[in-house]
């Protein structure tokens, strides 16, 4: 059973709503510009956002079609669904890669394992590797910018340990 698309919205932004609330009303830590409640306020409200967009359909543009195949008589027919022998293993992968997280973090460093995750899984999606190389490579170190360096937030350097 499909839920549609305004059940799915309104759950996010409840959702969303309940975290930035949270958020709102955990104390800042003084002396702190960034506490503890402002990733959960954050957090929250770019959810209730991405609720309410798909609530009202932003950036949903096109229909659901089904892939149509030919048969021998000139008839068309519904295409099967995707099979093989991985196909239903890619839902194992977010737990796969949050334990090579734990795991090498320490070991490795933030930079070196983020970039084999955001690897992993832009390739696992169908990315070519022409555009999650350059994605694995910039984006571990735009998250160690606003993490690390904005937020001071301490992230595992690992096997580089140059001062970033």
């Amino acid at each position: 059973m499909r839920l549609p698309d305004s059940v799915t919205g309104s759950f996010l932004v409840v959702l969303g709503a309940a975290a930035a609330y949270g958020g709102w009303i955990l104390p800042p830590v003084p002396g702190q510009p960034v506490g503890p409640n402002v990733f959960p306020l954050v957090i929250g409200v770019g959810l209730a956002l991405c609720g309410l967009a798909i609530v009202f359909g932003i950036g949903h543009s096109f229909e659901e079609e089904e892939e149509l195949v030919p048969l021998e008589d000139g008839q068309v027919a519904a295409a099967p669904p995707p099979q093989g022998k991985l196909y239903g293993l890619r839902a194992l992968l977010p737990p796969a890669l949050l334990l090579f997280y734990v795991a090498a973090a320490d070991r490795l460093g933030f930079i070196i394992t983020a970039a084999i995750m955001v690897y992993v899984t832009s390739t696992a999606l169908g990315a070519k590797w022409k555009l999650a190389l350059p994605l694995a490579a910039l984006s571990p170190f735009g998250i160690h910018l606003i993490f690390g360096k904005l937020l001071r937030v301490p992230l595992p350097a690992g096997l580089l340990p140059t001062p970033w």
